[in-house]
C-alpha cells in the first residue's frame, strides 16, 4: 500500500475513514463464482486480518439485477459501466489506518489480501479510493 500522509490533524469528532473499492471480476471468472468466492472465501480472509489492519467494519455490496441497474443508470444519465460489487473497509481514523498498514503484521496482511484479490478481481478495471463518511441517516 502506498504511504499515506495526513493533511491536517484528525478532529476528535471526525467520521470514520473508509476505503471504497468498486470491483470488476476477472474475465475468466464466472459471475456466480465471483460472488461465491468473494463472499465465502475472501470475506473470511479479510475478517482473519481484521486486527492486524485495524478494520472496524467490512461490507460487501454484491450487484443485483443488471436490467434494473441499467434502468437506474439511464434515469440519471450515468456512465453505462458495470461493476460486480463494492467493498467498503472502514477504520477509526486515517491515523489508525496508517499505523496498521505501516506495521509488519499489517503489511503482511495487506499483501495476503492483494494476492487473494488477484484470484478473482480484475484490478486494472476496478477503482479504489479513500473516503471520509458524512452520515445523514443511520
Amino acid at each position: 500500500m502506498p504511504e499515506l500522509r495526513r493533511r491536517a490533524p484528525t478532529p476528535p469528532d471526525a467520521s470514520m475513514i473508509t476505503i471504497a473499492f468498486a470491483l470488476r471480476r476477472r474475465a475468466d471468472v464466472d459471475e456466480a463464482e465471483f460472488h461465491r468466492y468473494w463472499r465465502d472465501e475472501h470475506g473470511p480472509l479479510v475478517v482473519s486480518h481484521q486486527t492486524a489492519l485495524g478494520i472496524t467494519r467490512y461490507l460487501q455490496l454484491h450487484s443485483l439485477d443488471p436490467a434494473m441497474s441499467e434502468a437506474l443508470r439511464a434515469s440519471r444519465d450515468c456512465e453505462p459501466t458495470q461493476y460486480d460489487g463494492i467493498a467498503l473497509v472502514s477504520f477509526d481514523s486515517l491515523d489508525s489506518l496508517v499505523a496498521a498498514t505501516s506495521s509488519p503484521d499489517g503489511q503482511a496482511a495487506g499483501a495476503a489480501l492483494l494476492d487473494d484479490e488477484r484470484r478473482f478481481i480484475d484490478l486494472e478495471r476496478s477503482v479504489i479510493w479513500l473516503t471520509e463518511e458524512s452520515v445523514f441517516i443511520g
